[in-house]
């Protein structure tokens, strides 16, 4: 049995989910998320004590590998809905910043042109400094995919640092060529 996938998935009173065939939808408040289910999976929603359980019809490798996916897709809706995700992403470099105009990240980061990224229904971006970037949405998946987008535009360089990086994560440092070695 899958450890992730038998583990119940419970939402807050404010949440509605519901099951109709082959999908589970979530929503709270304006956040409404859909996810189409595959048909080896079973749902089983309990409203009076808000738990969602998933079990497989079968024991064959596809479903058991569907189980704990499912499972996790729609704990992660029910986060969405209620808290949201977000990723924050930092702009290192002499001269690079960023600006939103309208539903436009604008990029200034050495190229000789800005870089200009649409931003996708569903999220929001905010610039609180020209050199940072926060991407934020119920989606999960959205969310992590144009912040991906975004930092790949400028990866950080291992030399001199300088590029889009998370917030998070940690730029390993390279030392340059010796003269006279």
């Amino acid at each position: 049995m899958s450890r992730i996938g038998k583990q119940a998935v419970n939402w807050a009173s404010g949440t509605k989910v519901s099951c109709s065939g082959d999908s589970v939808r979530v929503e709270a408040g304006k956040a409404v998320l859909e996810q189409a289910l595959d048909s080896c999976i079973e749902v089983t929603l309990d409203d009076e004590a808000r738990t969602a359980t998933f079990t497989r019809k079968d024991d064959t490798k596809r479903s058991r590998a569907m189980h704990g996916l499912y499972r996790s897709l729609v704990a992660n809706m029910v986060e969405g809905v209620e808290k949201g995700f977000q990723k924050t992403l930092e702009i290192h470099g002499v001269g690079y910043n960023a600006k939103l105009s309208g539903k436009t990240v604008v990029l200034n980061i050495g190229f000789n042109a800005p870089v200009k990224k649409t931003v996708p229904a569903g999220v929001t971006v905010e610039i609180p400094q020209p050199t940072q970037v926060v991407v934020s949405g119920a989606d999960k998946q959205s969310v992590g995919q144009f912040a991906a987008e975004i930092r790949a535009i400028r990866k950080p360089e291992p030399y001199k640092g300088k590029g889009i990086r998370y917030s998070d994560e940690h730029v390993r440092r390279k030392v340059g060529k010796s003269l006279g070695a």
